[in-house]
């Protein structure tokens, strides 16, 4: 795939308003009408166009075939491919107009209530000043004294000087680090002052990895977008990464005090399951309630921009700097002045400016009532509320390290339900059904599933059932697994049944790419398949390191992944910076690093050190697979017939280089366009067009460009 450019636009203006993930996808889409009709014209449009993401909703064909006469009074003149794209995007102008003028349609309900649940990608991009100046100050302030940062910060707002720091891709990755602390090993950056493309790729591409890992949704950014410094997307994920920060303490683990927003009748399961957004409201309502607040507030928008709610916060919790004026000030925009001037007082940054607050800016609103919280969250100490959230045992951490797992992943697949909690999300089977849409694509009946909110409990034994005969069709061992365990939580079982979907995932990838393996053409890729392909891959390259399973104990010191990843790509591995493993302390540098090179190269992977450490099996063996899928994919291909421009390649290898780091070790040129190389966008890539027949409802938004 080194040949690959992606689609590119003659007027530059015009293909900055798309990434190459949603010019490829409406590329296949217009050349596979043309194909069909011989040609595009405003009779034949409007069908394709209904299908796009933020039309398939909220815009009629009759309305956009109306809209395509305007443009066109000859029906039969024929449509290029730079005025479709130009069309989509007068036509997503026009419906964003009709809705913030009171129009009213579904498309109206699509505002998500979770951050995480934006994938980073829009048509029409306005950038957002104040978010901009917002995230500046907060760059500003947590990296401003970053020993390789500080001569670089701080950055000005005013300007384009943060689109320019992050080409490089050193400031994302350390700001992952302040978000989710030892996420990124740090010795894995590419740090001289000099970066070439290819390293510059490499920390994107680690960055990219990284971010999937900690929870951020970036189904349709690739590395080539941030090298460009494409202000859309890089604020986009700025703003996840910077979220996830602000609202990191809002869990039970981190702030046990939090069971005092529930009444003892509330299922623990319940609490654990609620989204960190939720959770803060839950937290604000609270407090407001006790300051005497007769209103409930159920967004940060619209809810506050009187100021009202955040007066009385204060009050609940700093009595000592909020006086009574500001409570008596009829005026919202002096309201909101002394809101600010109080919340100075409490040590808090301005993320907000008083017209912010006017204007309902959510998420500059999320992070002031988030920023709040970690400064003074006004809870009691009570040691036995404490003690009921952090006793757990060996097999609990386990599960729960697991749960982690599975969700990032099942969240990197870009399945339209964000995951909060793995075994309260999964109990209504829908979430399953969509992550088995994705892996075995045609697989579910959507016309016998129910989609959430579901009312009636049969509805969600419905869909838990379709689960595990689907499991079973794809000869899934779930001889004691029935849809209404998976109703109930069990969480052995829903690990048991995720763990077999993960694998499923992988093996699938790799039997995609079987032909690479001598001996393994028309027979499935097994687990002794890959654990034969590392011992063989290591003693390739001339080392001694063997292992017998994926239990093997030897695995813990982290050597024989450090050998197998230099075998894949010479010299990625900066072997000055590895330990012998010889006790916890340095297998514990070893693991960290390992994931961190793995996913530098483009290893999507959600296992922890830990996971390294302790041998768990189930996490080596994908930590294993991933390594084997990267490296078969940079074996030359055989040719075969190439088709007119279509969708993006589920095999596409990322824009990465295989490894640049300070000790001046190998690059190899990557394709520039391409997008970063994970398991699971190869599986949303496979999926984008292959079951449209066995599509769900519209509103999951399959048929959305780019998706």
């Amino acid at each position: 795939m080194s040949g690959f450019v992606g689609v590119v636009v003659s007027d530059p203006s015009l293909q900055g308003q798309f990434t190459q993930v949603e010019l490829r996808s409406l590329k296949a889409k217009f050349v596979s009408l043309k194909r069909e009709s011989g040609h595009v014209t405003t009779k034949n449009l409007p069908g394709l166009m209904k299908k796009l993401r933020g039309l398939n909703e909220v815009v009629s064909e009759e309305e956009i075939a109306a809209f395509l006469s305007e443009s066109y009074p000859d029906s039969d003149q024929e449509i290029e491919f730079e005025s479709f794209l130009r069309t989509y995007l007068n036509l997503q102008a026009k419906v964003t107009t009709k809705e913030e003028n009171g129009g009213s349609g579904t498309g109206a309900r699509k505002n998500s209530s979770s951050f995480l649940k934006s994938t980073i990608t829009t048509l029409l991009h306005n950038l957002n000043q104040a978010e901009k100046s917002s995230y500046v100050a907060h760059i500003n302030t947590y990296l401003g004294e970053d020993q390789f940062l500080k001569k670089y910060l701080p950055v000005d707002p005013s300007g384009n000087q943060l689109f320019d720091l992050i080409r490089d891709g050193v400031l994302l990755c350390k700001l992952i680090n302040v978000a989710v602390p030892g996420t990124i090993d740090e010795r894995a950056i590419n740090k001289k002052r000099v970066l070439n493309p290819w390293e510059r790729n490499e920390n994107h591409t680690l960055c990219l990895n990284s971010a999937k890992a900690i929870g951020c949704t970036v189904v349709n950014i690739g590395t080539q977008d941030l090298v460009e410094g494409r202000p859309h997307l890089v604020l986009g994920l700025i703003s996840q990464i910077i979220k996830i920060q602000l609202l990191a303490d809002l869990n039970l683990k981190k702030t046990p005090q939090l069971v005092e927003l529930f009444d003892d009748s509330k299922d623990i399961d319940e609490v654990l399951s609620l989204s960190p957004e939720k959770m803060l409201l839950r937290w604000m309502n609270h407090h407001l309630k006790k300051a005497g607040y007769k209103k409930t507030v159920n967004n940060f928008s619209s809810d506050v921009k009187d100021g009202e709610a955040y007066a009385y916060l204060l009050k609940a919790l700093a009595p000592e700097t909020s006086p009574e004026t500001t409570l008596e000030t009829k005026d919202p925009d002096q309201r909101a002045k002394l809101v600010l001037e109080q919340a100075e007082k409490l040590d808090c940054k301005r993320y907000l400016t008083p017209k912010d607050i006017t204007e309902g800016s959510a998420n500059l609103n999320l992070a002031f009532v988030a920023q709040i919280f970690q400064h003074r969250n006004g809870f009691t100490s009570d040691a036995k509320q404490v003690t009921l959230t952090q006793t757990a045992s060996r097999d609990d951490v386990l599960v729960s390290r697991e749960e982690r797992a599975f969700r990032m992943w099942i969240n990197s697949l870009g399945v339209e339900t964000y995951v909060n909690n793995v075994f309260e999300d999964v109990r209504n089977g829908w979430v399953l059904l969509e992550v088995l849409d994705k892996v075995s694509p045609g697989s579910v009946s959507w016309k016998l599933a129910s989609k959430p909110p579901i009312k009636m409990p049969f509805r969600k034994l419905e869909n838990c059932n379709q689960v595990v005969k689907i499991g079973k069709e794809l000869k899934f061992s779930l001889v004691n697994l029935a849809g209404n365990d998976i109703v109930q939580g069990n969480k052995k079982l829903i690990v048991a049944l995720l763990w077999q979907l993960m694998r499923f995932n992988i093996l699938q990838l790799l039997n995609k790419l079987r032909f690479h393996s001598q001996g393994s053409q028309g027979k499935e890729i097994t687990d002794a398949d890959i654990l034969n392909w590392a011992n063989s891959k290591v003693k390739a390259s001339g080392r001694t390191s063997r292992i017998e399973s994926f239990k093997d104990k030897s695995l813990s010191n982290g050597v024989f992944f450090l050998e197998l990843l230099g075998a894949v790509q010479p010299r990625v591995v900066n072997w000055k910076v590895v330990t012998k493993g010889e006790n916890d302390d340095e297998k514990k540098l070893n693991a960290t690093y390992i994931i961190s090179v793995a996913r530098k190269l483009g290893c999507s992977v959600f296992l922890l050190p830990e996971d390294i450490i302790e041998v768990n099996q189930k996490m080596i063996l994908t930590l294993t697979a991933s390594i084997m899928y990267w490296s078969l994919q940079r074996q030359p291909q055989p040719q075969s017939e190439t088709p007119e421009p279509s969708e993006p390649s589920s095999m596409a290898s990322d824009a990465t280089s295989d490894v640049g780091s300070e000790d001046g070790a190998s690059t190899v040129a990557p394709s520039e366009g391409e997008e970063v190389n994970s398991l699971s966008e190869s599986i949303s890539n496979l999926t984008t067009d292959d079951a449209t027949s066995n599509a769900p409802p519209a509103e999951n938004g399959n048929d959305a460009a780019g998706s």
